[in-house]
């Protein structure tokens, strides 16, 4: 599955399953813009990776078109090309169905879902000259969730951002196919990431993550990075308008299943 030569931009790559793509992607032979909005880890991730490839880190905030517009312009000025782009960035905002402010809304999904969209057209446009200027076709992948088929009554805009994103990768996938453009996403279900941390400390939260995983475990970024690296890949070349759930077999269950006590 390797990656040589080709150029990511991972958005929200500072941290969690995005730096754990970037990683990935570096050790597949890949050059990588990590892009986010938090500059200090930003700027922390790019000076770690660096040792593994190249690398470059941008501030970008998604659901600005400005700022997308100046990601792309950064990666093609670093790298000279766009193979592969990761819409990873993401935000939840909790609250109460009958509670949560409008903002809290907009806020979530236009990160989640609208910044998507404003990267995936970025990069698109990018790609689809490329192809007919005699290039090879790029890549696009969404950052789903177990979410999107699956709802939580008090995340709100989380979840119904993935299911939009869910339609986004399928609509995206039959408007680029044309041009060769793969567009797939990939819906985690519990992974440890700093969304999960609390759950390290409260036994009840564990025993409910656990009771709803077959598997047994909360999944690792790294174990995302993979099937990220497998989407990017030529092995998927077959594969577009599809999301993949690496959940420890959530989705398949109708029930709970025991939990053994956890160290």
């Amino acid at each position: 599955m390797s990656l040589e030569k080709k150029v990511a931009i991972v958005t929200g790559g500072a941290g969690g399953i995005g730096l754990a793509i970037a990683r990935r992607f570096l050790s597949d032979g890949a050059k990588v813009v990590i892009a986010d909005v938090d500059d200090a880890r930003g700027e922390a991730a790019e000076a770690e990776l660096k040792t593994l490839g190249e690398l470059r880190y941008v501030h970008c905030n998604v659901a600005e078109k400005l700022d997308v517009r100046n990601l792309v312009a950064a990666t093609l000025d670093a790298f000279g090309d766009i193979d592969i782009l990761i819409n990873n960035a993401g935000i939840v905002a909790g609250g109460d169905f009958l509670e949560i402010e409008e903002a809290d809304f907009d806020r979530v999904l236009s990160v989640n879902l609208k910044g998507a969209f404003l990267c995936s057209q970025a990069v698109a446009r990018h790609m689809v000259d490329k192809v007919a200027a005699g290039g090879t076709p790029g890549v696009i992948i969404n950052m789903s969730s177990v979410n999107a088929v699956f709802a939580i009554a008090d995340q709100v805009p989380y979840s119904i951002s993935k299911g939009g994103l869910n339609q986004l990768t399928k609509v995206a996938a039959l408007a680029l196919a044309p041009h060769g453009i793969r567009v797939n996403g990939i819906g985690p279900g519990s992974i440890m990431t700093d969304m999960l941390t609390a759950v390290n400390a409260d036994k009840a939260a564990q025993t409910r993550v656990l009771s709803r995983t077959p598997l047994g475990r909360v999944g690792e970024p790294s174990e995302i990075a993979g099937v990220a690296a497998f989407l990017a890949s030529d092995d998927a070349s077959y594969m577009t308008g599809q999301t993949l759930y690496p959940d420890g077999g959530r989705l398949p269950l109708n029930y709970t299943v025991p939990v053994v006590a956890q160290d």
